[in-house]
């Protein structure tokens, strides 16, 4: 008889890789005498009979199911095991863990931008981390018509409203549109608030979101780059060469071109650091000649470029010394 007992008994318990999901449904309905219930750590058991939740029990260890389950649910308590009556219950595990997302956009977001008729494309891509907030809205909301919840349907919710989103927060703020990543904090703090207000619908919370990177198109980036060289030359007539320079090597040069604009450019900017710490010694007067260079020494065109020197020490186009 205790053979036979043992083979009505069955164990209620979550095995396997839990992580990614959210909750999973036992999947066998009839509890029998003698059967156990195992909770891990970062579990919580959800009994419920005819859709209404029963108990909630959430301390880690072995429970029987006679003794210390079924006198702490709320209809069940006096029910009583018959060679023939077993407890037709659903047992809901949920996982208490915080679970972290990858998520980027699937498509570019077109934000309105100046001078751009279609809008300003951006990819955009972080993480988020969500856990389960309130066991009731979600069996509620979700265990009826699922066996089991994970994160991968959490990001597919979550996704399909982000980039209106995003959208929505990088208008409100009036952020600049080139330099996004410097108000990312304050963009992610916005839409954490939205989608933790959506989720919280269906039982969950979503405890962080944040903004890794966002992406231009190539064309865009280009620009920056090149607006970022001028702004360091601080001149226009040599922002013009460097632009020639960069076509001619771009167009056939080669790498030995290519090569011969980046020695002219680091020249050129290594000219205007010595021009300016001349003008900063001087304090409003002309640089002195040195003991051994006299002004009459300097010709009029560089020996090595042939470009005007003003009388400079150096040559202000390939930075060759003068005198």
């Amino acid at each position: 008889m205790g053979i036979f007992t043992n083979q009505l008994a069955n164990v209620i318990e979550w095995e396997g890789n839990s992580e990614g999901v959210l909750f999973y449904k036992w999947p066998n309905a009839e509890i029998k005498k003698g059967s156990k219930l195992i909770l891990r750590m970062g579990q919580d058991a959800i009994f419920t009979y005819n859709g209404i939740i029963e108990g909630i029990f959430t301390e880690e260890g072995q429970y029987d199911i006679e003794s210390d389950i079924i006198p702490f649910l709320t209809t069940l308590k006096n029910f009583k095991f018959g060679f023939n009556t077993p407890l037709r219950a659903e047992v809901i595990f949920i996982n208490t863990k915080e679970q972290l997302v990858n998520w980027g956009t699937k498509n570019p977001i077109n934000l309105r931008a100046e001078g751009l008729p279609g809008g300003m494309p951006i990819r955009s891509f972080g993480t988020f981390s969500c856990k389960v907030k309130e066991h009731d809205v979600m069996i509620e909301k979700l265990a009826g018509i699922q066996a089991r919840y994970t994160v991968e349907d959490v990001k597919e919710r979550i996704i399909s409203s982000l980039d209106q989103l995003l959208m929505n927060w990088i208008s409100k703020e009036g952020h600049d549109m080139f330099n996004l990543q410097a108000d990312a904090g304050s963009i992610a703090k916005g839409i954490q608030s939205d989608l933790d207000m959506e989720m919280r619908k269906i039982g969950i919370e979503i405890t962080d979101f944040k903004i890794e990177s966002f992406s231009y198109p190539e064309e865009v980036r280009k620009m920056q780059e090149k607006a970022a060289a001028q702004a360091m030359v601080s001149d226009v007539g040599k922002y013009t060469q460097m632009a020639a320079a960069d076509g001619m090597a771009n167009g056939g040069g080669g790498s030995a071109a290519a090569d011969m604009v980046g020695l002219q450019m680091g020249m050129a900017l290594g000219q205007q650091m010595v021009n300016q710490m001349n003008q900063n010694n001087a304090s409003g007067t002309a640089p002195a000649a040195s003991a051994g260079t006299a002004a009459g020494n300097i010709p009029k065109f560089c020996p090595e470029c042939g470009t005007p020197t003003a009388g400079k020490p150096f040559c202000s186009n390939c930075g060759a010394k003068l005198g």
